[in-house]
């Protein structure tokens, strides 16, 4: 039997990332094939990425090799052990990166290169590198020594201010947003690095802020202050729930009944509002002749009396079961869906897409990962493997990459260089 190549296995990785603004980036590079050969200090038994031995757990097993985050981010990748601080050490990072395409950090501004690994002694150990630096801040600017974490970035950039509700405090995100997205934009800033270096021969250093990352993400809300003097926040904003650009009412999370249970509708334009109304007509509901009110006719209308109209919207889902007023809109063609718990999210009808397959890690056992929201006809990705053990691959990757004979590898070990 032939398999077909993956789009990035002729590309190898030295993989300094952590956490998941950089974990995540590598993440996508191994899933399409790229050998991604992940470095960990064996001092501290690799928990300066805290996600390392930190919960969720798959069962009542603990210890380093059972995060069950650290495990996702980090599928299909190499783990080997380096003490950086000692010579040897160092010795066998310069090594890697002479055979490597990319090496990838997110440190904060500074660290690798302390380390005596910044761009150009990289370049030195191979002319062609990329290399592509990911921190809150990033390398130049007023604010390079500052450190981050992803809600740092994401107040300092601005967008902690677009979410929320009206008359109420900046509500943040409840997770670190700009991790994911600041992988995601590595991710794509590797890729076009390495399509220069395959066209022209040439490396580059991609110095990445995550706070830019979340500065570009303003978009209309940022122009429309800019141009029309539109302040973001105000008595009736934000409200993360509806949408002033484009205009669409009704645009919202309504309560249903039973315990938490809700449903997104959205009304693109009046077409929509109609079949609508005509939806909750016949449903023989109490509401319906207010909802038919001349004032909800138009989009404009129904923007004005938004309020009325969700206040109006919530009583006729109040006792509605969430997945029946998701069948009964869809069906009058109504925008529409019941919003999913994650198990029923992860178990029910995306599932049928593979989208979070089984792995198998050295320690857990099989255990399902996220996968890739893409599909290739072609190069497709493929996640098969757990993350990497502490240390798991040392052998592989200072004996047959690097040429250490099993003798010194032990050496190595003894020594606490590995």
């Amino acid at each position: 039997m032939t398999t077909t190549p993956q789009a990035l296995e002729h590309v190898r990785v030295c993989d300094f990332t952590g956490q998941l603004a950089g974990a995540g980036a590598t993440r996508w590079l191994a899933s399409f094939g790229a050998e991604v050969i992940r470095i960990e200090d064996p001092t501290n038994q690799g928990r300066w990425d805290i996600l390392r031995g930190s919960p969720p757990f798959k069962d009542e097993r603990r210890g380093i090799e059972f995060g069950s985050g650290f495990n996702n981010h980090n599928v299909n990748k190499l783990g080997i052990t380096i003490d950086a601080r000692t010579p040897a050490g160092r010795e066998l990072v310069a090594d890697l990166v002479s055979i490597s395409d990319v090496v990838a950090e997110n440190f904060a501004a500074g660290v690798l290169e302390r380390m005596g690994f910044g761009y150009d002694r990289l370049r030195e150990l191979q002319p062609s590198i990329v290399y592509v630096s990911n921190c809150g801040f990033g390398h130049t600017g007023p604010y390079r020594d500052f450190k981050s974490w992803g809600p740092i970035a994401q107040a300092v950039s601005g967008i902690t201010h677009q979410s929320g509700l009206a008359g109420e405090a900046p509500a943040g995100w409840g997770y670190s947003y700009l991790d994911h997205t600041g992988g995601y934009y590595m991710a794509m800033a590797i890729l076009m690095a390495l399509l220069h270096r395959d066209r022209t021969g040439e490396g580059q250093w991609v110095d990445m802020s995550c706070t830019e990352a979340g500065a570009y993400l303003h978009g209309a809300d940022a122009l429309d202050h800019t141009v029309n003097g539109v302040a973001l926040r105000g008595d009736d904003r934000p409200a993360s729930n509806r949408s002033a650009s484009p205009a669409m009412a009704p645009h919202g999370v309504y309560r249903c009944a039973g315990d938490d249970n809700w449903v997104a509708i959205a009304c693109r334009d009046d077409h929509d509002w109609q079949r609508l109304s005509r939806a909750v007509v016949e449903a023989d509901d109490p509401v319906a002749g207010e909802l038919r009110a001349e004032r909800f006719d138009t989009v404009a209308g129904r923007r004005t009396h938004e309020d009325d109209l969700d206040a109006l919207l919530t009583r006729w889902c109040a006792d509605r079961n969430r997945w029946d007023v998701e069948d009964d809109l869809q069906a009058a063609g109504v925008p529409a869906a019941a919003v999913r718990r994650p198990g029923e999210r992860i178990d029910g009808d995306i599932a049928t897409r593979d989208l979070w397959p089984m792995v198998d890690h050295p320690a857990m056992g099989g255990v399902r990962v996220d996968g890739q929201p893409v599909r290739f006809s072609v190069t497709d990705w493929s996640i098969t493997d757990g993350g990497p053990t502490l240390g798991q691959d040392n052998h592989y990757v200072f004996g047959e990459l690097l040429g250490r004979s099993a003798s010194e590898i032990e050496r190595l070990e003894d020594e606490g260089v590995i």
